[in-house]
């Protein structure tokens, strides 16, 4: 079955789309994309996991056309950046 793995950081990105076993893993998924060998610095025992924007675990069964995504640590306090979805003028 096909499955996708996405990683995605500023300025780079990795969207693969592979073949998997029909009781392929989101752990086997990964493994197999390549992404571990392009972004060594992934820690899949620390960073999220998730599919198609659900967490997972690493040991969760994949479905057909899954998009597995990796996620990368929250680098800022959302509480002291300013929102960027308000418009200029917006009042809140």
């Amino acid at each position: 079955m096909q499955v996708g793995v996405a990683y995605t950081e500023p300025g780079r990105q990795a969207w693969v789309t592979i073949d998997v076993p029909d009781q392929a893993t989101v752990r086997d998924a990964i493994e197999r994309s390549g992404i571990l060998r392009q972004f060594p610095h992934i820690d899949l025992a620390t960073q999220k996991i998730g599919v198609f924007s659900r967490l997972v675990k690493l040991d969760a069964p994949l479905r057909a056309g899954d998009r597995v995504e990796i996620y990368r640590p929250i680098t800022c306090d959302p509480q002291t950046v300013p929102r960027r979805d308000l418009g200029e003028g917006d009042e809140d």
